[in-house]
Formats: C-alpha cells, sequence, structure tokens
C-alpha cells in the first residue's frame, strides 16, 4: 500500500476507535482495520508518539504516564508499548527536565525482540487502540517543570556529599533487621537533611541566589493508599516542604526547594521500604500468637507508623534548627516556609484535608506505632482514626 493509503488506514481506525461512538465495537473495527494493513505499523507509532508529547503539554510525565497505564489497562502489553514510546519520543531532545532520566530507567524493559511480548496483529492493534485512546483522554494537570525541548538549567553532575551520606545511611536502615537501630539511622538521616536544608538556605541568601521553589510528583500506590499519604506528607512537613495528594491518579505533589525535595524523595522511599518490612515482622508475630490479622490490622500499623514517624522527624528537623541559630536564619527560613506555601496555593487554590478512615484495628495501631518510635517512650499518640493527611487533595 501506498504511504496516503496507509495514512488513510490508520485514520479510519482512530476515526472508529477514538472519536466515534460505541466504543468497543469502534475498538474492533479499528483493531481490524490495522490488523489487515502491515504497512500501518510507522504511521501507527508515529501518531502514538504526538499523543506522548501531547501529555507532556497537559502537565504529565514518564512515570505519571506509565502509572495510570499499568492501572487502568495493562503492564503487558500496553504498558510496554506505551514504555516504547516515550523512549522514543524523548530521544528525540539533547537534554531533558530533571527527573525525567530516572523516570525513564523506571520504564519497564523491553520482554522481545518486538519490544512486547508476541501478539497476533489484531490483538496488537487492540492494545495499540486502547493505549492511545486513555492518553487522548488524560485531562491536563499541575505542571511540576517545563516539558521536553523548553529551555532549563541543566544539573550539576554528581549529588551534594550530604545526600550521599543520607542515602548510606538509609540503606543501612532498611538492612538492619533491629528496629531501635533502623529508626536511629532513619532519625540521623533527618538530621543530616535538616543541616543540608539549613545551610542551603543561609547560601542562597548571603550569595542573593533566585532560588525559588519547585515540584516534584511522588507515585502512591494501593493499597493502604491514604496512609502512605499520610507518610509522604509527614517527612514533607518535617522537610519544609507541602504534599498535596491527588487520589484519582495515584501520586502526590510535593512543593519545596530544590535541595529539600531530594531529601524528601530520598527519606520517603526509604521510609516506606521500612514500614512494610516492620509491619510484615509484625503481622507474622501476630499470626504466631493465635491472632489472625487482616487489611484492617495492615490499615492501621501504616497509619500509626506515618503519624508517630512525622512526630519524631519533625522533633529532630526543629533540634537541629533551634542549634543552628545563625544570624538572620529564622527569618531566611521563615521567607522560605513563605515562599513554599505561596507556590502551593498557587498550584493547588482548592485543596481538601483528607483523614485516614477505617482504623479501627487497635493491635495495628499499638504495633504501628511501637515500629516508628521503639526508642522512645511517649504517651502523645494521637487516637486511632484521626491520622491526617495534610496538604489534602485537589478538588
Amino acid at each position: 500500500m501506498t504511504e496516503r493509503t496507509t495514512r488513510t488506514t490508520v485514520e479510519q481506525a482512530f476515526g472508529a476507535a477514538l472519536y466515534g461512538e460505541g466504543a468497543e465495537a469502534g475498538l474492533d473495527t479499528g483493531a481490524s482495520l490495522l490488523a489487515a494493513d502491515p504497512s500501518a505499523g510507522t504511521q501507527l507509532a508515529l501518531r502514538g508518539q504526538e499523543f506522548v508529547r501531547r501529555a507532556w503539554e497537559r502537565g504529565w510525565q514518564p512515570a505519571d504516564v506509565m502509572r495510570i497505564v499499568v492501572r487502568d489497562l495493562e503492564e503487558t502489553p500496553h504498558g510496554h508499548i506505551a514504555a516504547r514510546m516515550i523512549r522514543a519520543e524523548t530521544a528525540r531532545y539533547e537534554y531533558l527536565p530533571p527527573r525525567w532520566d530516572a523516570q525513564l530507567t523506571d520504564l519497564p524493559q523491553d520482554t522481545s525482540a518486538g519490544g512486547v511480548p508476541r501478539l497476533d496483529r489484531f490483538s496488537y492493534a487492540t492494545a495499540v487502540l486502547e493505549l492511545y485512546r486513555l492518553l487522548l483522554r488524560l485531562p491536563p494537570i499541575e505542571a511540576v517543570g517545563p516539558v521536553p525541548g523548553e529551555s532549563v538549567a541543566r544539573p550539576v553532575a554528581g549529588e551534594p556529599r550530604e545526600l550521599a551520606r543520607i542515602r548510606a545511611l538509609l540503606a543501612k536502615a532498611e538492612a538492619t533487621a533491629y528496629p531501635p537501630e533502623a529508626e536511629a539511622l532513619a532519625a540521623k538521616a533527618q538530621e543530616l537533611m535538616t543541616r543540608h536544608s539549613v545551610d542551603a538556605a543561609l547560601l542562597a541568601a548571603r550569595t542573593h541566589a533566585k532560588d525559588t521553589p519547585v515540584a516534584c510528583r511522588i507515585g502512591v500506590d494501593a493499597p493502604y493508599e491514604t496512609a502512605k499519604a499520610a507518610l509522604l506528607d509527614a517527612v514533607a512537613s518535617a522537610n519544609r516542604c507541602r504534599a498535596v495528594w491527588n487520589s484519582g491518579f495515584g501520586f502526590s505533589t510535593v512543593v519545596g526547594f530544590e535541595s529539600d525535595l531530594e531529601a524528601v524523595e530520598l527519606l520517603h522511599t526509604s521510609l516506606l521500604v521500612q514500614s512494610t518490612a516492620a509491619m510484615t515482622r509484625a503481622e507474622a508475630e501476630q499470626r504466631a500468637g493465635g491472632r489472625k490479622r487482616t487489611k484492617t490490622f495492615r490499615q492501621a500499623f501504616l497509619a500509626a507508623y506515618a503519624h508517630r514517624i512525622g512526630d519524631r522527624l519533625a522533633a529532630v528537623a526543629e533540634e537541629v534548627t533551634g542549634r543552628s541559630q545563625e544570624g538572620g536564619l529564622l527569618p531566611v527560613l521563615a521567607a522560605r516556609d513563605v515562599a513554599v506555601a505561596g507556590r502551593t496555593d498557587d498550584m493547588f487554590p482548592q485543596t481538601v484535608t483528607t483523614r485516614v478512615r477505617g482504623v479501627s484495628d487497635g493491635a495495628g495501631w499499638a504495633e504501628g506505632v511501637a515500629a516508628a518510635d521503639r526508642a522512645r517512650v511517649s504517651d502523645r499518640a494521637r487516637a486511632p482514626g484521626r491520622a491526617e493527611v495534610r496538604g489534602g487533595t485537589p478538588r
């Protein structure tokens, strides 16, 4: 077939499956048209890259797209097809926005020479059209950075020494099976994070650097996503950032200064690993004692963990800040807090506060508190069911 005929075939398939009435019947019609035209593959791939680019222009990033594809369709084959299109589209640019390289590294890897598991032509065309239909329906969301091709400041190679030390501490915390040691290491990491933040704030003030708040998105996956969002919010708040959870799309947007965002991403990822491991151990102990635990136990555990670890991180940060009373520090930090709050309000003019609900297992709550704060005894634990996700959810 000629290129013009192939283009017509693709347009007819799209008209039936993506834009026409009767979605399911149209999907079969479109897939049949594509399956009957062996030359449609190249044109179909190019159109897919266009849809991906439109997603970038609506505020989406590679990790956001993959999260929705895997959740609403399947990782195989839809996720693999999406990953291949994303790599092809982003390969056109010499430089990518910050954090995009890491997101591309995390994309599903090709599982066959063709990039996806072997499918017949009709099944493959159906999967592609289902994916394109999802991409077309992605709504605009808050942009957290430039799109590929826009002028961006290139990041300095490597990472600050403080972040390397924090990463090493958190790796040790994840590796140990001794809870008090893990908590002590996490507290030390928070101490270093706060010192790093204070140093960055003072340096920016002294050099009159044009340092402004930025934003990033962090996935919050099911199950127990409300409790996980609360954990991220606790980490963000302790590090002078704001977190806003979008429950519909499965991510939180964290707003803060760049050095603080990097630390929040590191600590949140580590604490999520640690809390899951601690929950697994607690469940095993409960079963060994003859008590069968369920989803309510895990929900209560993670909610309590998020609440108590938030208290602990905030206390460490406050102590470090109090010891760093250099001239002009408090006004500098206050100005940065105002800037972060202002940027958050600009991005999310309407939010609601979400509370962790369904926390009814007292044993789960007690175990979660103990896992987060085993080395320190306190009677200030909030009553079950009252853990709050500060920052809220966009209306």
